[in-house]
């Protein structure tokens, strides 16, 4: 049992999936996972709960690649340039590194969130916590809603500005319906890719005229 909680760190973790917004506030939070669990299965549990997560009519999240294209979730494309240091001074090539780079720019709100929650509470990065792990699981939510607290308090001493970091829908639950669920965000995302390179060259079009 110990060993599914031993991931990539030698010592016991938990997965904990969250939802942040643009102001770095946990909107949904599920702890609890062990370590070894994957993205996507985490996932799923959080839309198949009675009270689980829910993707509000018309929006989308945006999402690493763990977790797949699926209606709702929008993942960055495979094998292309994403994270921000890879791009250097390397100006993008074509429509599926521009959307990469513009969902890296977006998605780092989370890093940036998860970074201010562990300075603030340095017992979320305690390699052998004391308590029990039901224990551990109620403090990664206390943690969370306290923090959230914070922020809407004011001004966080925590938070490291954007410019210095560095870095309801109704799924389907059949094989063949997520695959149409994953075709459906697939087709979705390339042409929000399409659109941003059209927009792109029209803009540098106009600036050289």
């Amino acid at each position: 049992m110990e060993a599914s909680f031993r991931g990539r760190k030698p010592y016991a973790t938990q997965n904990v999936m969250a939802v942040v917004d643009f102001d770095l506030r946990f909107t949904y939070v599920l702890a609890g996972w062990e370590g070894t669990a994957h993205d996507a299965l985490v996932l799923r549990d959080a839309l198949e709960r009675a009270n689980g997560l829910r993707v509000p009519q018309g929006k989308f999240y945006l999402v690493d690649a763990g977790y797949g294209a699926k209606r709702g979730f929008l993942p960055p494309f495979r094998g292309v340039r994403y994270h921000l240091n890879e791009w250097g001074n390397n100006p993008v090539q074509n429509e599926r590194e521009l959307f990469n780079l513009r969902h890296s720019s977006l998605r780092v709100t989370v890093e940036r969130a998860f970074g201010s929650l562990k300075r603030r509470f340095k017992i979320l990065d305690d390699a052998t916590p004391f308590f029990l792990y039901p224990t551990q699981v109620d403090i990664v939510m206390a943690c969370c809603i306290i923090h959230n607290w914070v922020i809407n308090d004011g001004i966080d001493e925590y938070i490291i500005p954007e410019d210095e970091w560095v870095p309801n829908i109704t799924h389907a639950s059949s094989s063949s319906g997520q695959a149409h669920e994953h075709a459906y965000m697939a087709n979705f995302r390339q042409g929000l890719a399409d659109q941003m390179w059209e927009d792109r060259q029209n803009h540098m079009q106009g600036q050289n005229m």
